[in-house]
């Protein structure tokens, strides 16, 4: 699988034709958008291409959940990202928090996710329970028309609860390393079917707290997965990583 490097300093399918016909029978019009933000914005938010969400070609019910989430155009990181991740490549991004860097790569799995299919689909690893937790919360209210089931596990939490909630279908995990590696030893979880794997702050996953963690992870997906990783910074073993065994092949992106 082919792979992409991004740098970005901050940072039943609907064509595009679709969406500007759906624009002309007023369905944006009948959204549940939330007020304008009136923040100021800083140039790594507001330097874009000027593409719109229409322009990716994503589900309508996606749109719907992205301009009820009140996201009203991509940001440069998502600019950069979506487009790549939607074509099945591996990305490589480097992204600060506020960015936009959440929304480029829960776009791409939920655009990607099939509510038909009982399985893991995509699973999103992050090093604390408190960003786990404010990711599945985005995740849960942009996917909020395409009826799928997302669920966030991180350690510190009722195991009993995760089990329960097993039991019925999930197609998107966020996680953190040691929870969803404990899950998988006790056959609750099962990755095989998983195509997406996202490494967020992967700089910090990388290290030596979870290196070997996300090796155990990494060996039972399949092998055509695609592997998403976004990064404040480069260290020597986010470089590594991506030249190693995990990573099929790599073209960089700027």
């Amino acid at each position: 699988m082919a792979s992409a490097t991004i740098e970005q300093n901050s940072g039943n399918h609907t064509n595009s034709s679709d969406a500007k016909t759906g624009d002309s029978t007023g369905w944006k019009s009948k959204l549940n958008l939330p007020p304008k933000d009136l923040r100021v914005r800083t140039s790594d938010v507001t330097n874009t291409k000027g593409n719109e969400f229409e322009d990716f070609c994503l589900k309508r019910e996606l749109l719907m959940g992205i301009f009820e989430k009140g996201w009203e155009k991509p940001s440069p990181i998502q600019e950069a990202s979506i487009p790549i991740a939607l074509t099945g490549r591996d990305v490589l991004a480097r992204a600060k928090n506020g960015t936009g860097k959440t929304g480029a790569y829960t776009i791409p799995i939920l655009e990607k996710a099939d509510p038909s299919r009982d399985e893991v689909q995509s699973l999103v690893i992050v090093p604390t329970r408190e960003l786990a937790l404010q990711t599945s919360q985005i995740c849960i209210e942009i996917s909020k028309h395409l009826g799928l089931k997302v669920m966030v596990t991180t350690g510190g939490t009722n195991l009993k609860d995760d089990i329960m909630r097993l039991y019925e279908p999930v197609h998107v995990i966020i996680a953190t390393p040691g929870r969803i590696l404990d899950l998988m030893n006790k056959n609750l979880v099962k990755i095989g079917k998983c195509g997406m794997l996202v490494l967020d702050e992967a700089d910090k996953l990388l290290s030596q707290d979870f290196k070997g963690m996300l090796d155990h992870i990494i060996a039972h997906l399949p092998p055509d997965r695609q592997i998403l990783l976004y990064s404040a910074t480069f260290p020597l073993t986010v470089e590594q990583f991506m030249v190693g065994k995990h990573v099929k092949s790599m073209s960089q992106l700027y």
